[in-house]
């Protein structure tokens, strides 16, 4: 399953790299990536895991940068 969030108030691309590496440790995250540029997250995560693994997510994004949302956008069922 695709996850997709845009990511409301990211200004470091440090930071954006730092949360990309955070997210593919979560467990059932097949891979994600940040576009800095665009201000999104994508997260290829398992099915049965994808709300809990959109929570850790915030968690880890707000973590690294606390002023950072994630927003869903048009996430995909498959």
């Amino acid at each position: 399953m695709k996850l997709k969030f845009k990511m409301e108030n990211l200004d470091c691309a440090n930071c954006a790299a730092k949360m990309e590496e955070l997210v593919k440790r979560i467990p059932g995250v097949n891979d994600a990536a940040v576009n800095f540029i665009m201000q999104k997250l994508t997260i290829d995560a398992d099915d049965a895991l994808a709300d809990g693994i959109a929570a850790e997510a915030a968690k880890v994004c707000a973590g690294v940068e606390p002023d950072c949302r994630l927003v869903p956008t048009g996430n995909a069922a498959h």
